[in-house]
């Protein structure tokens, strides 16, 4: 999405991480870079040499699974919720963040001279346990340590990675590890590529190029191991993967979204993005999509989607976030109630935000409907330097 992701949401943070650059050899628990607003990170500001997202194109597969350079940012964004055969409940999020320093490779010869710069974000929800863990990587895109590739598709940073076994196509496999978490899984789609926006164009804010390439897989069979605390988990479940790229999105008044990916058991997917102004107002450019069973897919304008607040929730660290909605599309006769698994899915890393596993329950054509999904929420909160955490 997105914002989703926004917008990349960590995409602006490249600005703070030039100045870290030249420390960074591999990922590390050292202190990320100092946070960033996420209004000024992803405005229109100085992208001289970067290409825009300013037209439509036609996208091309493997070949956009890969890297496009020439944009200031992009990300692969994975979520997904899991369960094992005992009905103990997971969620996960591993996103993988690519950004420019620079439009264009440095001229020096050195194996670590480079304009590119990963991020990536493991999370997993225990829902049973009632604890969130969450960590954060950092690498140059040099001497192997991350990168991105089409064919044969990989995207890593260490061994943090998805890549596909046939060199091209799906099934795809991820694997993340740390000290105390371990998650591989296979994941293969049961629908089509859904373009977002205007046919992969998505339209961000006013200004021409404030906006990014998006394209979404709603509908991931996934199947894998999860280990967590020196316990081992058979675990399957549906997975999400929005890919967007970009070099400038949210406009000068716009300070942060909200994103819904939810899976519906009667085979229909929803994305929706409320993009929020400085008054916590819905921006006009607020949009998304649903798709049916069979992989069809219909525009979600802002108009079309009535969101209402059930409560809050207020973290530790300071900023209140909304918790627990009531998502209605009149038009589809589709009401749906949206509750967090645990209330405290905050990720305090370089841009603190929330991103979460919820539940779904409401009503579809008069029948009662279920589901899952993720929600994300930025800009309620500011940020402090740490890497990891539970």
């Amino acid at each position: 999405m997105t914002p989703r992701r926004a917008l990349g949401m960590i995409a602006g943070l490249g600005l703070t991480l030039a100045a870290a650059a030249a420390a960074v050899r591999w990922w590390t628990p050292e202190p990320a870079p100092p946070s960033m607003d996420f209004g000024r990170v992803l405005g229109d500001g100085s992208d001289s040499g970067f290409a825009r997202a300013d037209q439509q194109r036609r996208f091309q597969f493997p070949r956009d699974y890969g890297p496009h350079p020439r944009y200031r940012s992009e990300w692969w964004y994975f979520t997904g919720n899991l369960h094992t055969p005992a009905g103990r409940r997971f969620g996960y999020e591993l996103t993988l963040f690519r950004i420019a320093l620079a439009p264009r490779a440095p001229l020096r010869k050195s194996d670590w001279a480079t304009n590119q710069i990963y991020m990536a974000h493991f999370a997993v929800t225990d829902v049973q346990g009632r604890r969130f863990h969450y960590f954060q990587r950092f690498a140059r895109g040099a001497v192997g340590l991350a990168g991105a590739r089409a064919a044969p598709f990989k995207v890593w940073l260490g061994d943090w990675s998805v890549r596909a076994d046939s060199g091209v196509a799906p099934p795809w496999h991820l694997t993340a590890s740390t000290g105390k978490v371990r998650l591989q899984l296979q994941l293969t789609p049961e629908k089509p590529v859904v373009l977002q926006g205007d046919h992969g164009l998505s339209q961000k804010s006013a200004a021409p190029g404030n906006a990014s390439y998006y394209y979404s897989v709603t509908r991931i069979a996934s199947r894998g191991r999860l280990r967590l605390d020196g316990h081992d988990y058979a675990v399957q479940g549906l997975s999400w993967l929005d890919r967007e790229w970009s070099t400038s999105a949210l406009g000068p008044q716009q300070v942060g979204w909200d994103w819904f990916a939810l899976q519906l058991d009667d085979g229909r997917d929803l994305m929706f993005y409320r993009l929020r102004d400085r008054n916590g107002r819905t921006d006009p450019h607020s949009t998304g999509v649903l798709i049916d069973r069979a992989g069809h897919s219909k525009p979600l304008r802002v108009g079309d989607v009535h969101l209402q607040v059930l409560g809050t929730w207020t973290s530790p660290r300071g900023g209140t976030y909304p918790s627990g909605w009531r998502l209605r599309v009149p038009a589809e006769r589709l009401s749906l109630t949206i509750r967090p698994l645990l209330s405290n899915q905050e990720l305090d890393v370089s841009v603190r935000y929330w991103e979460g596993a919820v539940q779904v329950r409401g009503e579809g054509n008069g029948h009662p409907v279920a589901g899952t999904g993720y929600v994300e929420l930025t800009g309620y909160a500011g940020s402090r330097r740490q890497t990891s955490g539970q």
